[in-house]
Parts: structure tokens; C-alpha cells; sequence
């Protein structure tokens, strides 16, 4: 029996089948569908006794026409035998589905982001307020009801407040403490976050995060626009490693296409991903040192950072946010000389990281700074869905390259460096171990270009290529077709994940088989992190919160999207 028809008979043995529907989707996706009555006991219950243990994002979906309107999403990770899980259920307008914030704390920030973006109801949730939009908004804006372009502008500012965990909650500010705005500023907040805190000193009593300055409803946008014309606003994802995010975005809709991209497709996407994961890393190491007075790092790293821009744009002439990713494979064949370039950085980024290990990471001011400072636990993470390098500093080793393969990650020799405590200093060990690791990896890749097609030739799929456009009749009418038809993947539904710079990247796609999504969820990886920030830096020192922030690499283009 397989581990779902195990779990299919347990589950039955426990609650009775009255409740219950068990599907395994064409695309090989385990899902439950039961009532909103069950689902409290029912993730209890697979968290406790089916190992489901990671809380990986929450989601609503919305069927206008239909009686029960909502559909609500749970997606379960397993970090003992790495299986995914799939809970649905569906809600009628005004009723309300129970919390599971008891369950996990990470719950807190995504149900209120369903509640926000639909106007879903958890009942029992201790701040069910708005997270996204601002107080003035009025509406729920994924709902299908709710045009694209009605703007609604805000002009007011909001007090400071803590809404976060149970132990800092409330509106009424203590008179014993001082009460700090800090952000939304360069360069400690990063610009679009504003953190709001209680000093007792120098020390933080309560903090509380406010997000969604850089909310530009990339989800919204994603339903009104053709598949293929997504790809350039996941670029504006996680801008500071882009690619990665075409990736996980064409990866989910191939999947759901039920097609295999060429190997050779394969090759040049782990090359740019693992490029990408470490001029990511570079961003969060240097302008960590920066945020605590490293300015020489910063300008050193940032060398390296121009280099990997130069590959991008000599593989297809842009530098940050470069589209070259396509559903069918890439967009275009590497050029002459590519490959040896990019084999060249690999040996000055490689002196590079010894010199950051030297100049940043060994210094007594910077291990003074970060070493034993604001550590997450192990059962921390857990509870608040981290993943990436922050769970692996925190002592779990789960990296979707090794855990759930794709691309053929499996074939390629690194390793996953793993943390112990957890603290910012352990954070900054493990990034720059697997700039280390990424080196290793683009190496054999570079070595071992696989020969053939950089893309699939479906004409349903893949546009023809220019020549073919310009060069013959059918070339012609396959591009005009494509382009009025648009990619109509099946109807149908899909959860996909990579292991980005960040953590777990996480593509939620609803297809009714027209030109554009129905729906298309993102799991962004920063989003379950940040909740915990006001957890983590509690009865620290205010300048142990700047650190923290940028340990964690909180990048507002993903936080928000």
C-alpha cells in the first residue's frame, strides 16, 4: 500500500468516510476534501500522528457561481519522509472555518491573508484583521468580483500597535516603555518595512511588524493576464535572484502540462538558479554586514554580484530581472563562450569567498554582533514554516534538492551544510557554505552540457523561433496562434516547489483550461518567516533587531507580492 492509502485507512478508522474524499490528482498530488467542521481535528491529527509536521501556506480560492463560494487551502509538509499533503474545503459567504493557529503559529499571518485578500473567516483567530491592504481598503480584492484596476489610495497612517504573537498583542501602549517607530526606511528596515516597538532601555518589550508597502498584487495580475505573460512578473518576485522565480513558476505550469523540458533545458536552469542563489546570498551577507557597520564587505561582495549580472546579460541581454526562463524550456541557447565564462566567475567567486570569510565572517566585532544573538530553535522553525537557510541554521536539515528532487539534482555531488543553534552568526555560516556548494554544483553542470534542444517544439506550447516566423507560412500561422489561443494547460490544479535562494518557493495553480490562470497562489518564502520576527528579537537590544531583519533576508517584492 502506498503511503496515502495508509494514511487513506487510518483516517477512516479515526473520523468514519462520511467526511472525507481522497483524491490523487493526474498530477500526482495527494489531496483531502472534507468539511470546514472537520479541519481543526483533522491537521491536529496529521500533524500529531502522520508526521505532516510543516505548515507550508493557506490559501483561499473563489467560485462566485457556486453555493459554498470559497475553497480553502491547506498545504502539509512532511520533514520525516518529505510527502506532501493537500487539505481542501469550502465555505459559504459569512460562515466561517475554525483557526489553526493553536496548531501552528505559522497559521496566524495566512489566514489573515485569506481573510484580506477574500474575506474568509477563521473562527477563533485572536487578530483576524488585515495584513496586506490598508485600513482604508475596502473589498477583498482576489475575489473575482473585484476589478483589476480600482486603486483605492490610502492617506492615513496608522498608530503604533503590536498584533503579532499572543504575548505582545494589543493597542494600548504601555507608559513605562518608549514606543519606536523603526522603518519603513533605507537602509535598516530595507525601505517597505515598518517595525513598531516597546524600549525599556534599550531593550525590545513588545515589537510588531506592518507589511504590504511593496504589495503589487501580483496574484491579481496573474489572473488576468496569459501564461506566458506571467513569466516577467515573477522576475519581481524575490528581484535580488529572479531567475529562480521564472523557474518555479514554469516548472508548476509544465506540470500540470504534463511535459518534460529537454535535459539540456534542465542544465541551463540549474546554472542560473545556483547563480542566482548566490548573488542572493551575497545580498543578505553583505548588507548584513552593512546593517551592522561592515562597509567593506558590502563594496566586495557587490563585485562578485556585477560579475553574475555580466553572465545574465550576455546570455540574454538583461542583468536583473531577465524573463529568460520559458514553459517548454529556455528562451534561447546559451552563446559561444558562455559556459566558459561563467566556469571563469566560478574560480574568482571561489577567492571571493575566502576573502568574505576572512574580512567579514571571522572578525570579533561581527561574531561579537551575531554570534548567540536572537536564535530560532528547532521547534521554533517548525511551528512558524521556515524553510531554507534558516531552517537548516536552525538544525533541520531539509533542502528540496536533496529531499524532492528535480532537474536532476540527485546526480550532482554537494553537500547541505546544517546549523546547530540557529543565531544570526550560524544564518550567515550556512549562506556562505552553500555559495561554496553552488560553486561545486555549476562546475559539473558547466562540464556536462547535455547536447540537443534548449526548449520542447510543440507548437501549442513554444513560440517558433523568429526565423521560422519570418521564413514560412506554418511558422507563421503557429505564432499567431499561440499568441490569439494562448497556453491552455488542462483544467486542473497544482502544487509545485524549487528550493529557492530563501526557502521553499511554492507555485498553488488553478486551471480551468482557458488562456490565463484561474488561480495562481504563492508561497513565498520569507512570508512564514517574518511572522516570527517579533517572537525572535522579544527582550533583545534594538540594534540586535536591525541584525535580525537582515539575517533573515526579508526581500518585500516576495513578502508582499
Amino acid at each position: 500500500m502506498s503511503s496515502f492509502e495508509i494514511l487513506k485507512t487510518d483516517l477512516t478508522n479515526k473520523f468514519g468516510a462520511n467526511d472525507f474524499k481522497f483524491i490523487t490528482t493526474p498530477v500526482g498530488d495527494d489531496v483531502i476534501e472534507c468539511t470546514k467542521e472537520s479541519i481543526p481535528a483533522l491537521l491536529r491529527y496529521l500533524k500529531e500522528y502522520a508526521d505532516f509536521n510543516f505548515l507550508m501556506d493557506i490559501c483561499g480560492v473563489d467560485y462566485p457561481t457556486r453555493a459554498k463560494r470559497f475553497d480553502v487551502v491547506y498545504h502539509l509538509f512532511s520533514s520525516k519522509d518529505f510527502r506532501r499533503l493537500r487539505i481542501k474545503t469550502q465555505v459559504s459567504e459569512g460562515e466561517a472555518v475554525g483557526t489553526i493557529t493553536p496548531i501552528w503559529r505559522g497559521a496566524d499571518w495566512f489566514e489573515r491573508e485569506a481573510f484580506d485578500m477574500f474575506g474568509i473567516k477563521f473562527a477563533g483567530h485572536p487578530n483576524l484583521r488585515k495584513i496586506l491592504t490598508h485600513e482604508q481598503f475596502v473589498g477583498h480584492p482576489l475575489r473575482k468580483d473585484y476589478e483589476a484596476d480600482r486603486q483605492q489610495h490610502c492617506d492615513t497612517v496608522m498608530p503604533i500597535r503590536f498584533d503579532d504573537t499572543p504575548t505582545q498583542r494589543g493597542d494600548v501602549l504601555n507608559s513605562k516603555f518608549v514606543p519606536l517607530n523603526i522603518g519603513p526606511s533605507h537602509p535598516a528596515m530595507h525601505g517597505t518595512l515598518r517595525v513598531m516597538v516597546e524600549l525599556d532601555g534599550e531593550t525590545i518589550v513588545r515589537a510588531g511588524c506592518e507589511i504590504g508597502y511593496l504589495h503589487r498584487c501580483f496574484e491579481k495580475m496573474a489572473e488576468t493576464h496569459p501564461y506566458n505573460q506571467v513569466i516577467p512578473y515573477t522576475d519581481r518576485l524575490n528581484y535580488c535572484s529572479a531567475p529562480m522565480n521564472n523557474v518555479g513558476y514554469c516548472k508548476t505550469v509544465e506540470r500540470l502540462l504534463g511535459v518534460e523540458i529537454p535535459d539540456r533545458a534542465k542544465n541551463m536552469r540549474i546554472i542560473l538558479c545556483e547563480l542566482s542563489r548566490i548573488i542572493d546570498h551575497i545580498i543578505s551577507v553583505g548588507t548584513g554586514g552593512l546593517d551592522l557597520g561592515a562597509l567593506t564587505g558590502f563594496f566586495h561582495l557587490f563585485t562578485f554580484r556585477e560579475k553574475v549580472y555580466n553572465l545574465f546579460e550576455k546570455l540574454c541581454g538583461a542583468r536583473l530581472t531577465v524573463s529568460m526562463t520559458r514553459v517548454g524550456g529556455m528562451a534561447q541557447d546559451a552563446p559561444e563562450g558562455w559556459y566558459e565564462s561563467v566556469l571563469k566567475f566560478c574560480d574568482e567567486m571561489s577567492d571571493g569567498i575566502e576573502e568574505i570569510q576572512k574580512l567579514l565572517i571571522e572578525s570579533k566585532i561581527f561574531i561579537k554582533r551575531t554570534q548567540g544573538v536572537c536564535p530560532a530553535s528547532k521547534e521554533q522553525a517548525q511551528a512558524w514554516g521556515y524553510t531554507g537557510p534558516l531552517l537548516r541554521a536552525s538544525g533541520i536539515n531539509v533542502d528540496l534538492r536533496r529531499t524532492n528532487p528535480y532537474y536532476g539534482y540527485e546526480k550532482y555531488d554537494f553537500d547541505v551544510p546544517v546549523g546547530a543553534s540557529g543565531d544570526i552568526y550560524d544564518r550567515y555560516l550556512v549562506r556562505v557554505e552553500e555559495m561554496r556548494q553552488s560553486i561545486r554544483i555549476i562546475r559539473q553542470a558547466c562540464k556536462n552540457v547535455p547536447k540537443g534542444d534548449y526548449t520542447i517544439r510543440n507548437k501549442n506550447i513554444v513560440l517558433p523561433e523568429k526565423k521560422d516566423v519570418y521564413g514560412n507560412i506554418e511558422g507563421l500561422m503557429n505564432h499567431f496562434m499561440l499568441v490569439i489561443k494562448g497556453l491552455r494547460p488542462p483544467i486542473g490544479e497544482v502544487y509545485d516547489a524549487t528550493e529557492a535562494a530563501n526557502g521553499e518557493l511554492g507555485f498553488y495553480l488553478v486551471s480551468d483550461g482557458s488562456a490565463n490562470p484561474y488561480r495562481l497562489k504563492v508561497r513565498p518564502p520569507c512570508f512564514a518567516i517574518y511572522q516570527s520576527f517579533p517572537e525572535v528579537v522579544q527582550g533583545s537590544m534594538l540594534a540586535d533587531a536591525i541584525a535580525t531583519v537582515a539575517s533573515m533576508n526579508v526581500i518585500a517584492g516576495e513578502l508582499d507580492r
